[in-house]
């Protein structure tokens, strides 16, 4: 059977309705559905372009998480920040994402990964080699019928960090949406993926200008990331010896992937990423519960939207 091509997306208008800054949330997967339409519609009353949504062991499942966020909000993009491609077959995915797509006018974006082993392995899942099952993946969909009505098809982003997956995200998709990265990073991005594709990294932040309460709130979020062999792998990648990565992380290893500070600070490098390359920058603020991802992203709102 003859693969269809990806679905034709206008990027420029993507780009204008992402905005040039977003949000990246993970704890919304496991609020009720009426606490996450009301954070949903907060975030996009305070000026905010798209939110981004994790899906973590015990969490919502993340396309049914999307469809309750694009009913309580008006405007705001959502998109996966990723679906693990182990959670459901390709022609679900596509189902899904489409039918998503269609009831929300053109709202949600499909961000597609391959996760991390031990994410795979509780879901009973032998996890294989990243690129190899992105692209058996990637074709499975290409394959997938779907004959429901779709006005505007849905843009697809891939989870990459490293070279092979950046560039099948320029192959094979709209763009790629990086996590736990360094402007450095972003510029090494935007050159593998070319000058039209989408790209958006995540940007961590404290709201915070004590060194030691920044740094400690930093190592908490990061500790799970630096057992990971992906993550690893893509730091020493970007140079950083091993030393740095133990411990918890070095200072410089902390202050280069969680932005603390005011927000002037956090403002500062949101823009260093937008000045490498980036599109859309989705900020995660780093707070115990969601009214504190409110509040930081409420106080930063008056620099980052402008």
């Amino acid at each position: 059977m003859q693969k269809r091509r990806i679905p034709v997306v206008d990027l420029p208008i993507l780009k204008q309705r992402l905005g040039k800054v977003g949000v990246w949330l993970s704890l919304l997967g496991g609020e009720s559905a009426a606490t996450s339409r009301g954070v949903a519609a907060a975030i996009e009353d305070l000026g905010y372009g798209a939110l981004w949504i994790a899906e973590v062991p015990g969490g919502k499942e993340s396309l049914v998480n999307s469809a309750i966020l694009l009913s309580g909000t008006r405007k705001l993009m959502v998109a996966t920040g990723i679906a693990n491609i182990y959670g459901r077959d390709a022609a679900a995915a596509v189902a899904g994402a489409n039918a998503l797509a269609e009831m929300s006018s053109g709202r949600f974006v499909l961000g597609l990964g391959v996760s991390h082993a031990p994410l795979v392995t509780i879901r009973g899942h032998e996890y294989g080699r990243p690129t190899e099952t992105m692209r058996a993946y990637l074709d499975a969909m290409d394959r997938a019928p779907y004959d429901a009505p779709l006005p505007e098809p849905p843009a697809r982003v891939l989870a990459a960090l490293r070279t092979k997956m950046l560039r099948m995200a320029a192959e094979r998709s709209h763009g790629a949406h990086t996590y736990f990265v360094t402007p450095e990073h972003t510029a090494m991005a935007r050159e593998t993926i070319g000058p039209d594709l989408l790209l958006v990294p995540e940007q961590a932040v404290v709201l915070e200008t004590d060194a030691d309460r920044a740094r400690t709130i930093a190592r908490d979020y990061m500790a799970f990331y630096l057992k990971l062999p992906n993550y690893l792998n893509h730091l020493r990648t970007l140079g950083w010896p091993d030393a740095d990565l133990v411990d918890g992380g070095s200072d410089a290893l902390v202050d280069a992937i969680v932005c603390w500070g005011d927000p002037e600070t956090i403002s500062e490098r949101v823009r260093a990423h937008h000045e490498a390359g980036a599109d859309h920058v989705c900020v995660q603020p780093l707070a115990d519960n969601v009214q504190g991802c409110l509040d930081t992203l409420r106080s930063l709102a008056p620099v980052l939207i402008r």
